[in-house]
Order: structure tokens, then sequence, then C-alpha cells
């Protein structure tokens, strides 16, 4: 039976069978370990991390050392990091931060693409903070839940 908060979040039930899966992505059809399993959220944290230095160098490129400290500088690094995550997970499936770990967004229907609509929706709940600490038995969080999508590794290694 499906507990009541799946039954607003799209993607939630993805037609498996009732019973507990055996691992992480199991319902989707994923391996176990290994390429295309369910990414670990160590991995997704620095990835992240990764994604939100980037952005941190960037925008202390462009605005000069002088910006530190400010409150100006702090949303523009948030704008820039909303900017390039969207846009990266939108068309090429993977943020730098990602790419760097080894990890890629599915969506859970399998997909080609990710589209725009899914990865503004994610990157925006992201932002939030808390929905990707509020994660199901796959390893999802609310925003994964929400855009119908998955985190799954790339590397073999």
């Amino acid at each position: 039976m499906a507990r009541w908060i799946e039954s607003w979040l799209p993607g939630s039930s993805p037609g498996g069978g009732d019973g507990p899966a055996a691992h992480p992505g199991e319902r989707f059809g994923l391996p176990a370990s290994g390429h295309y399993s369910v990414a670990g959220f160590g991995r997704r944290v620095g990835g992240v991390c990764i994604d939100w230095f980037l952005c941190y160098l960037l925008v202390l490129l462009v605005a000069g050392v002088d910006a530190l400290g400010t409150a100006e500088f702090s949303w523009w690094v948030l704008g820039a990091w909303f900017v390039l995550t969207s846009l990266s997970v939108a068309v090429l499936g993977t943020s730098p931060g990602h790419r760097a770990l080894g990890m890629r967004v599915a969506r859970t229907d399998m997909a080609t693409h990710v589209g725009v609509p899914r990865a503004v929706l994610r990157t925006a709940m992201v932002a939030v903070v808390l929905p990707p600490f509020l994660r199901d038995a796959d390893g999802r969080g609310w925003h994964d839940r929400a855009s119908s999508t998955i985190v799954v590794r790339t590397l073999r290694a």
C-alpha cells in the first residue's frame, strides 16, 4: 500500500510490486551496483558542492574580490548555480559536479532527456535544501520524486 505522501508526488509509484525492494532502484529496473545503479547520498552531496564551488569561483571572477562578503555576492552565486545546474541537467543530463563524480540524472520512465521543466523544478527544490534530505527507499529525495527522476552512477568503478 502506498504511503499518503506518494499520492501527490508524481513518479513516486513506478508501478512495481507493493513489496519492499531488495536494493535501491530495483523498482525501476536498475542494477544493485555498478553502471546505472542508484548513486549514493555522499556522492550526490559531493557533486552539489563541486557545482557550488565552480559557481562561487565564476562569480568571484566576474564580480571581483571586493564583492566578497556582501549579500549580493551570495545571491549571485545562488543564481549562477541555479542556471548552471538547470541548463546542464536539462540538456546533458548531468551537472559538472555530477559528471566529475560519475553520475547523471535519469528520468524514471527511461526517456532520453530530462528536459527543461523537470530540470528547473528539480533544481528549484534542491535550492530550498530540505527536499534532498527527505528520501525514499530508492534514495530519491522529494526533488527527484516531484520531477520523476533518479540519479544513477555512470562509472563502472
